[in-house]
């Protein structure tokens, strides 16, 4: 006879509710039962979750509902599930830690009557980024943590409390983790914290410009890791290029520390090295207003970089780089010392 009766489909809140039970059962009551019987609410769990993704993303047979999704969106953010799910993620099986990280990162694209709840959620709620950034130290959770931490970063006031967080300093090291997947998926993160949002990230490096370049070189740019050195120059250039950072750039090609490690990458056996570190080194050799100790630095290996700059080529003819590399070599080889009236 049950054929017969088929219950009716559980709305999406019913789902976020049912879902939200079940995390708290795991963060409170779990160690208390039987193994059994946790392993029966585990696979409850995952199946609710699974259910929730299909209503944000769609299935083989049908697209989400926009209805649907804002049911689901609201009821997530009301009473604290988004947070359960960021907390107790480490508690799920991999299929369920898979699925909770895609449905976190389709919430920050959900809007509810015009509003990206999600933002105004996780204003409220920063703390939660220190739980995402903190899971770069642990190998299983790092992947699903850093990508939930990439999607929350697409708001501006989020990338803000990162940047201006102590933990944001934590990125130099979590690059170099010998782990290559979780050292890439880090340095994805630190790239989209120093470029998405042009305003935040000016003010931030303007006003973090000494530790910041410090670190950024002596670790990053310094490192033993060709990878790591190798990111490194090319979000030097991208960042030092971007117009919203004019006056970081000014500072930053008036340091003869500066031109010093950029001319060492000059030198480096990597093609692609090089090339980047053209990028970055042409704006020490253009600039206008050039210090003193960078004309003579550039003065006294004249000669060397003259030779250096002819024998660099693009693998693909490139007609900006020839142009650029042709004023660069006429910059430098027309200065003339200064030290004297």
């Amino acid at each position: 006879m049950k054929g017969l009766f088929k219950s009716k489909p559980r709305t999406p809140a019913e789902l976020v509710r049912l879902t939200r039970d079940l995390l708290i059962y795991f963060d409170r009551d779990a160690n208390n039962v039987r193994e059994s019987k946790r392993d029966e609410k585990m696979a409850e769990l995952s199946k609710l979750i699974r259910e929730l993704k299909s209503i944000l993303y769609g299935n083989s047979e049908a697209e989400p509902v926009p209805e649907a999704c804002v049911q689901l969106t609201q009821e997530f953010f009301r009473e604290d599930t988004f947070r359960l799910v960021v907390v107790g993620l480490p508690k799920l099986n991999l299929e369920a830690r898979k699925d909770a990280t895609q449905i976190v990162a389709n919430l920050q694209r959900q809007q509810v009557h015009s509003r990206l709840i999600a933002s105004e959620y996780l204003e409220n709620n920063k703390d939660l980024m220190d739980i995402m950034i903190a899971g770069y130290g642990n190998t299983d959770m790092a992947l699903h943590y850093g990508s939930m931490l990439r999607e929350c970063i697409r708001h501006q006031v989020v990338a803000r409390y990162v940047l201006e967080s102590e933990h944001f300093k934590k990125f130099f090291d979590y690059i170099q983790l010998p782990n290559f997947d979780i050292a890439a998926d880090a340095a994805a993160t630190f790239k989209e914290l120093l470029t998405r949002h042009k305003s935040t990230v000016a003010e931030f490096l303007s006003k973090n410009y000494d530790w910041f370049f410090a670190e950024y070189n002596s670790k990053l740019l310094e490192s033993s890791n060709y990878i790591t050195r190798r990111q490194a120059v090319k979000l030097l250039g991208d960042m030092l290029l971007d117009r919203s950072n004019s006056a970081v750039m000014t500072r930053y090609v008036s340091s003869r520390d500066n031109l010093r490690i950029l001319m060492n990458l000059l030198r480096e056996s990597s093609k692609s090295i090089q090339m980047e570190a053209f990028h970055v080194f042409k704006l020490f050799a253009a600039n206008q207003n050039k210090p003193l100790d960078i004309v003579n630095i550039l003065i006294a290996n004249k000669n060397k970089l003259l030779r250096l700059l002819a024998d660099l080529k693009t693998d693909k003819e490139d007609e900006q780089f020839e142009a650029d590399k042709t004023q660069i070599m006429q910059e430098i080889a027309s200065l003339e010392p200064k030290d004297h009236p």
